[in-house]
């Protein structure tokens, strides 16, 4: 709901770091790849409940996340990078709160086990329809550089990201967070499958 205004504040820095990162011989991939490396590091982190580091590494990353976009986007786009790109985001966006359920099993469990279930439904609905509009040409209005079709929904990254941080800077309430935006996520799988099938019909 949110990235379409977001993209437009952080475009001008992004774009400045990635003719940086392009000066310096760095490719999307390279980027994309060390993103995702860093973000591994949330997992041990969040487990060991230091949420300071681990929230700076959720900013880290998704800092590269901009900046691989930017990239591409003056190197050129490829479904390759594209690919490697969201297969990555995915990950990374599960393994934050199996690092709570990991820190505090007890409270966390269940709470974790639904907003990850709720990524599968956001995640599969995103995928599946960005496969078949690709099939039948279908561009996107808004999100006309994205390597695939980008479609929105309540909780898209913008979202994500401050769940996230929402989390790292109250642990104790880790489960009315993802309780909440799991039934956003829900929503937002819901309305994507209902436009989806009625624009593929």
């Amino acid at each position: 709901m949110l990235d379409r205004h977001s993209i437009k504040v952080i475009r001008a820095p992004l774009n400045w770091g990635a003719s940086l990162l392009d000066q310096a011989g760095f490719n999307a991939n390279q980027v994309t790849l060390a993103g995702f490396i860093i973000g591994l590091l949330v997992f041990p982190a969040l487990a060991l409940e230091q949420y300071t580091l681990a929230l700076i590494i959720i900013v880290l990353n998704r800092l590269c996340d901009g900046l691989d976009g930017a990239l591409a986007r003056r190197q050129g786009v490829t479904d390759a990078g594209g690919f490697l790109d969201i297969s990555l985001d995915f990950l990374f966006y599960s393994l934050v709160p199996f690092g709570f359920v990991v820190a505090n099993p007890e409270f966390n469990a269940v709470a974790g086990a639904f907003i990850i279930f709720a990524f599968i439904g956001t995640g599969s609905s995103f995928l599946a329809f960005a496969v078949m509009a690709s099939k039948r040409d279908i561009e996107n209005p808004i999100y006309k550089n994205k390597s695939l079709y980008y479609m929105g929904g309540l909780t898209e990254g913008t979202e994500t990201i401050a769940c996230f941080v929402m989390m790292c800077l109250f642990p104790d309430y880790f489960a009315f967070i993802a309780y909440l935006f799991a039934t956003a996520c829900w929503f937002t799988t819901a309305t994507r499958i209902y436009s989806g099938f009625n624009t593929l019909r």
